[in-house]
């Protein structure tokens, strides 16, 4: 006689599942993280061996770096705020929440590159010399990111809206916010040591 199949709960294996993936994010960002250590580790190399720095005639860092910063910052409140809410299974703050954020995050690229376009006007290429190396490399690799991470919250913030997610089922959402801190983090790290390497 053959045993009954043993039934899926998934209100237990939810939360199994959530701190595995959680691991698997803490890993990945582990990982990046050593990434940016590396490479501000590059610039300030760079920067403290450099007789001169900035170069002379080259212009300040764009003011617009402020903006991108608020909007970064911002849109790190705004995902915290969607994760609070499935936390309660309140759908209105996290549809808002993922929704703001994606729109904030897309307005961190447009200010980024409105910054980057100001410098190339101002005839500072990324070739020009190693000042302007070093500062397309570091905005351009987190913008990079950036990217990388409005992809899933796009997907995230879709589901969102089709009501895929509860208080017991949102590792998406966990996931995603994660790695958004995890940008904002790095930002301001970026931020800070670019305007006190200036």
């Amino acid at each position: 006689m053959n045993a009954p199949a043993p039934h899926h709960d998934p209100a237990r294996t939810a939360p199994v599942e959530l701190a595995t993936g959680k691991l698997g994010m803490r890993l990945l960002i582990a990982s990046l993280a050593v990434l940016f250590a590396s490479t501000i580790t590059g610039y300030l190399v760079v920067r403290t061996r450099a007789e001169v720095w900035p170069p002379v005639g080259m212009p300040s860092l764009p003011s617009g770096l402020w903006l991108s910063t608020v909007l970064i910052v911002l849109s790190s409140l705004t995902i915290q705020w969607a994760v609070a809410g499935i936390r309660r299974d309140r759908q209105q703050p996290l549809r808002l929440g993922l929704l703001a954020t994606l729109v904030l995050g897309l307005a961190f690229l447009a200010s980024q590159t409105v910054n980057w376009f100001g410098l190339v006007a101002a005839d500072v290429r990324p070739g020009a010399n190693l000042y302007a190396f070093t500062f397309f490399v570091l905005t351009w690799l987190h913008a990079l990111h950036v990217v990388g991470g409005l992809v899933p919250l796009a997907v995230v913030t879709t589901r969102a809206w089709r009501g895929g997610y509860s208080a017991g089922f949102h590792p998406g959402v966990e996931y995603t916010a994660m790695y958004w801190h995890f940008l904002d983090v790095v930002w301001l790290i970026l931020f800070a040591v670019l305007y006190l390497g200036s």
